[in-house]
């Protein structure tokens, strides 16, 4: 393992260690909806350009990107039905954040934010509302495409900046609706670049943005901006002990948004590379217990026919094993490497693929037996998506 693996892989268990430990979505899901009807205080245009004036450098930056972007931004409400104990029909509510970035009506959110709702309600910055239709969601990077229909009526979309040239310290500013307060914004910088924060036992922040920004429930979906107006992230999860912010905030990179957009708006779906195994970690006592050549890695349990892994020669189970209360295939190769990266859970192994696209390669290092070996593999494209 070279020190840069090593760094890596460290980086990514304490990320994982730390959501576990306490993380909450950045979002009230399906939670009991907040007041949202705390007026604003109206602004006096006459008086516009003299507090323009008194302003500090730092403070124009704030007030010019609120001004430009907080129309742009969209209090999302959903309602959905939930059983009882006794099987009653019980109406929830909940409310996130989200953002145009079409001015046909298209808005980018996080999809824990809109899961399982039946109805979808999106209100503008300037009070406008419109019922919204859910267009797709890539579940496992916890985005999600709305559509909401103008009606002739011209929509300001924010513009999408480029998240791969960030760095820390760069200040950052986050608009979105906390607790229900709507157009609400806080400013911070980035902390940290690179994390990967897993926020469930399926679904994880790649490359994660980490900020200090105050980010609380209700601000997930919400952009994150740079001092250029340009959304750089989608806020979407904090670490918190007490379910309020805690200084450490995680956004989606632009970029990941922006090729799942992409891909809704274009085919409807979302393209999504595919590996085609089955696999089960053999850390801890199983290694040692199958007399595995490796105490880290995954044992190759079934591959998908016809798929890619099948395809390059990589070999599942020939046979089966008692472990514990699961009955498992054994005899499969071993993977230990994808594109150089150690892989130990499947977890790694998605990380690695949702960097990836259909028809891409991957290197991947394996042990039949005690010889390891190598192969290249062309990814395909995972079915359903």
């Amino acid at each position: 393992m070279t020190a840069a693996n090593s760094s890596n892989r460290a980086r990514i268990v304490l990320s994982a260690l730390v959501l576990i430990l306490g993380a909450y979505w950045a979002g009230a899901r399906f939670g009991p909806r907040q007041p949202t009807n705390v007026e604003a205080v109206p602004l006096n245009a006459t008086n516009v350009s003299q507090r323009d004036a008194a302003l500090s450098d730092d403070e124009s930056i704030n007030v010019r990107i609120y001004r430009q972007n907080a129309s742009a931004v969209a209090n999302i409400l959903t309602k959905a039905i939930e059983y009882d104990f006794f099987m009653d029909a019980v109406p929830v509510e909940g409310a996130g954040s989200g953002f145009v970035i079409d001015p046909r009506g298209y808005i980018l959110t996080n999809f824990h934010v809109v899961q399982d709702a039946q109805s979808i309600e999106v209100v503008l910055g300037d009070q406008s509302k419109y019922a919204a239709k859910f267009i797709g969601a890539d579940q496992r990077n916890d985005v999600a495409l709305l559509k909401i229909e103008p009606k002739g009526k011209p929509l300001a979309a924010l513009r999408l900046g480029d998240s791969s040239s960030l760095q820390v310290g760069q200040k950052v500013l986050a608009i979105g609706n906390p607790f229900g307060f709507q157009s609400t914004l806080t400013t911070g910088i980035v902390s940290a670049l690179g994390r990967t924060v897993q926020t469930s036992q399926t679904t994880f922040i790649d490359e994660a943005i980490q900020t200090d920004a105050a980010i609380n429930r209700g601000n997930s979906g919400g952009p994150l901006l740079n001092s250029r107006g340009e959304v750089i992230g989608i806020n979407s999860a904090i670490y918190t002990p007490s379910g309020t912010t805690a200084g450490i905030g995680f956004a989606i990179p632009i970029n990941t948004a922006k090729s799942i957009a992409n891909d809704l708006i274009t085919d409807g779906k979302v393209h999504r590379a595919f590996l085609g195994v089955e696999t089960l970690p053999v850390g801890g006592w199983l290694g040692e217990a199958l007399d595995l050549p490796v105490r880290e890695g995954l044992l190759v349990e079934s591959v998908t026919r016809g798929g890619p892994a099948a395809a390059a020669g990589i070999h599942g189970g020939d046979r089966f094993a008692q472990a514990g209360m699961r009955r498992i295939a054994i005899g499969g190769d071993v993977i230990v490497e994808i594109d150089g990266q150690k892989v130990a859970t499947q977890n790694d192994v998605n990380i690695v693929l949702n960097r990836k696209r259909p028809g891409d390669t991957v290197s991947v290092s394996f042990y039949r037996g005690a010889k390891k070996m190598d192969l290249t593999i062309k990814l395909a494209e995972r079915a359903g998506n």
